[in-house]
This record gives structure tokens, sequence and C-alpha cells, in this order.
């Protein structure tokens, strides 16, 4: 799969997204901007890049653990599409759950982007026939076997 990418004149460091290690499932974002985020609250933080993303694919944003152990920091709706006929920038909605005020300075890594194959599918009107074990059983119904809890 080719994606195109498109990175803003104003991006100082001029990189694209890449891999930190051979083995990364997720390229490394940086901010285009500097955001100050107070506890509790959260920004849309700017990335500067615009990319052509392949029809039957889509981009996800996740977060950084090291954000996220180190500051409370992480995406808030994890993980964020980024749509194949998306060509607006790319910005991530970061959400501050510590106690103290985060400073992102441009340049800093802030998450990460991953690539996913999707699946168009189609709905019909009703439910088939099958049967399952399971039913419509709902939150916690896989802990219920022979009417004893299973643990």
């Amino acid at each position: 799969m080719v994606v195109k990418v498109i990175v803003d004149i104003s991006r100082t460091d001029g990189t694209f997204p890449k891999y930190m290690t051979e083995g990364a499932s997720g390229m490394d974002l940086v901010a285009n901007e500097d955001v100050v985020i107070e506890p509790h609250t959260w920004a849309l933080v700017g990335t500067g890049l615009y990319l052509e993303i392949p029809e039957g694919y889509e981009g996800q944003i996740r977060p950084r653990s090291g954000l996220a152990l180190k500051y409370g920091l992480t995406v808030l709706n994890t993980p964020g599409t980024i749509d194949s006929d998306y060509r607006g920038e790319v910005k991530v909605i970061l959400v501050n759950f510590g106690n103290d005020v985060v400073t992102i300075n441009k340049g800093d890594r802030i998450a990460q982007l991953v690539f996913a194959k999707v699946e168009k599918v189609k709905l019909v009107p009703k439910l088939g026939s099958s049967f399952t074990v399971r039913g419509d059983g709902g939150f916690g119904s896989t802990s219920l076997q022979n009417d004893k809890y299973v643990v």
C-alpha cells in the first residue's frame, strides 16, 4: 500500500511520520504547534500533515504509551479514524487526565499513526436463523457456564 503525504511548509523539521523501530506498528506523529493543556481538559493539536490514503484503508490515531504513563496524556477518541476520502490536515485530540499542566512543543511526538484495511459490509433488515450458545446474553454473559460462574 502506498500513502501519499504532504508536509505543511510551516513545519520546521520537514520530516514525514516514521517508524521508530523495525518492529513498530505505528508511525510517530509530531505536533506542528505549541499547545498548553490544562489538567482535565483537551486540545486539538495540528500535525502539519495531509494524507491521501487509498480506498479500502484507514489511518488510526493512537496514543503514545510514554505520554500516558508520564503525564496522563492520551488521545481522546482512541483510535481516531482518518478516512480514505479525507484531505484536510491530520489533527490529534489530546486529553490531559493528569493533575498537572502539560506543554506540547512544536516537534514533540504526540501520537502514533497506524494503517488498517477496512472491510465494507452489507447490512440486512433482520437476523438470520443461526443459533448460538450465547444467544442474546449481554454484558458478562460469557462468564456463565451451566448456570455457574467460571473464574
